[in-house]
């Protein structure tokens, strides 16, 4: 930390607790107590069962998760091919150019998520392309929603990059096409695996524009516990909710694992 003193550095971890515990680190400990519970008892859940977890993990709650892990591993990995190739033509058009497709990639995340599942609807329920129905529309939305994220941080690598890399390949008769593959992109995989993770973990989370679109054979978790808790079974829910938490968990390590070892390659 930057404060140097003894009790200025107790100070700032107290601050940061009073702050950090019930804004961010309470609110999710209760979902969990909630999800191993049958009632509540006053303010807090009360009577202890695993019996949530049974339905959490099985049929149409497996399917759901199942849902969820494909369309933000599909989403994630189009976000992920359109967003650095986008960033990387980016990086040699003029400044005027370059703001004008920042703003373009950045159009969707300046607007509320549920516009752009109605525009999604609107511009793909009608042949050539009607993906209405299917799970294909889910997918591409999610994707529209999570490119921006990975063309920004592409984009933030790129500026760090030392161009004495490319320059030192280009002398050596590198084809351009041979520099990208073997010295630009290697040098940006720890980026790209970090853009990677966050845009799985927010389409995991995303529901405002999955509500207006998906079939009933293609319901992604997110939705399988809005519909539970809305049904009143607030306990089942929260279980639900403890399952997506894990998974997104699980494969931020994966991911996180892939990006260290790449960074120390």
């Amino acid at each position: 930390m930057l404060v140097h003193s003894k009790g200025g550095r107790w100070a700032a971890w107290s601050l940061f607790g009073l702050l950090f515990l019930p804004l961010f680190a309470l609110p999710l400990l209760v979902v969990v107590a909630a999800s191993f519970a049958t009632h509540w008892s006053g303010a807090f859940p009360s009577g202890p069962t695993t019996g949530n977890y049974a339905s959490a993990v099985q049929g149409e709650s497996l399917r759901a998760l199942t849902t969820s892990l494909l369309t933000a591993l599909a989403a994630s990995l189009l976000a992920l091919t359109v967003g650095t190739w986008a960033a990387l033509a980016a990086a040699g058009l003029k400044k005027r150019a370059k703001r004008s497709l920042d703003a373009l990639f950045m159009l969707p995340v300046a607007v509320p998520s549920v516009v752009v599942g109605l525009a999604v609807l609107v511009a793909f329920s009608k042949p050539p392309l009607l993906l209405n129905g299917t799970g294909s529309i889910v997918i591409l939305a999610h994707t529209i929603l999570v490119t921006a994220f990975a063309y920004q941080s592409v984009s933030a690598a790129i500026v760090r990059l030392d161009p004495a890399y490319e320059q030192a390949a280009a002398s050596l008769g590198a084809h351009p096409v041979y520099v990208l593959w073997r010295v630009k992109l290697p040098l940006l995989l720890p980026s790209l695996t970090a853009a990677a993770g966050l845009c799985f973990a927010l389409s995991m989370g995303e529901l405002s524009a999955t509500m207006m679109l998906y079939p009933p054979d293609w319901m992604p978790l997110p939705v399988r516990i809005f519909t539970a808790t809305d049904r009143g079974s607030l306990f089942g829910g929260s279980a639900v909710a403890v399952v997506l938490m894990a998974a997104t968990l699980l494969v931020l390590l994966a991911v996180s694992r892939v990006r260290t070892k790449a960074a120390y390659r």
